[in-house]
């Protein structure tokens, strides 16, 4: 379990601390607008009111105690550059921002932000990716621009062929990392497994070797 100050609970804020408190995690949220705040207080029970501009409202929340700190707006650039520096001022021990473009990014980075998200560009990367390498690919995480890990359908000519029959790894240069099958994960399935029906399968690959398992 980690401790996590989420800052900002627009819809990308009040989405990744729900998601927090649904894996277990201590989250305590600021929200400036008392009209939000109070939505939202039946789901996230830890909610602070008050201006993450301010300094000493910021100190006042023992900022260093925190696992993680999430800057969660991004509609004003100058405000979530500002929280970012007086977090790591005030012993933020790792911040997460968002922004929207390029040299936001840098400039974040620069100024004391360990990591930094483009929400809504990588929701549109996965998308790309999972609608135009193939309609059988359901999922898509990127390691590197050119390696991803894939949710894809099992082909219809490997049903009832083992791992080992079908030479995965030589024919097509991907690696199997796990098999799903309703709704559960086998990881590292072994070498004789059989493909059955209804069953899809984790891999990872270059989005060049999907396209060509996926033909």
């Amino acid at each position: 379990m980690k401790s996590i100050l989420m800052i900002g609970l627009g819809r990308f804020g009040r989405h990744m601390a729900l998601k927090l408190i649904e894996e277990g995690n201590e989250v305590l949220a600021i929200e400036r607008d008392e009209e939000r705040a109070d939505e939202l207080a039946p789901v996230i029970r830890n909610i602070e009111i008050g201006d993450a501009t301010q300094e000493d409202f910021l100190r006042s929340l023992g900022v260093s105690n925190f696992d993680i700190c999430v800057v969660g707006m991004a509609d004003s650039f100058q405000t979530a550059l500002e929280i970012t520096v007086l977090l790591k001022d005030l012993g933020a021990r790792y911040v997460v921002a968002r922004a929207t473009r390029d040299i936001y990014k840098k400039l974040l980075l620069r100024n004391g932000a360990d990591h930094v998200v483009y929400a809504e560009r990588e929701v549109a990367e996965r998308l790309a990716v999972r609608y135009g390498v193939s309609s059988s690919v359901f999922d898509y995480i990127e390691l590197t621009p050119e390696y991803g890990i894939y949710e894809v359908a099992i082909p219809a000519r490997w049903i009832g062929h083992s791992i080992l029959e079908e030479r995965v790894r030589t024919r097509y240069n991907i690696s199997i990392l796990a098999i799903k099958r309703d709704r559960k994960l086998y990881p590292m399935p072994h070498p004789d497994y059989v493909f059955g029906e209804g069953e899809t399968m984790m891999v990872m690959g270059t989005h060049e070797d999907l396209k060509a398992l996926t033909k």
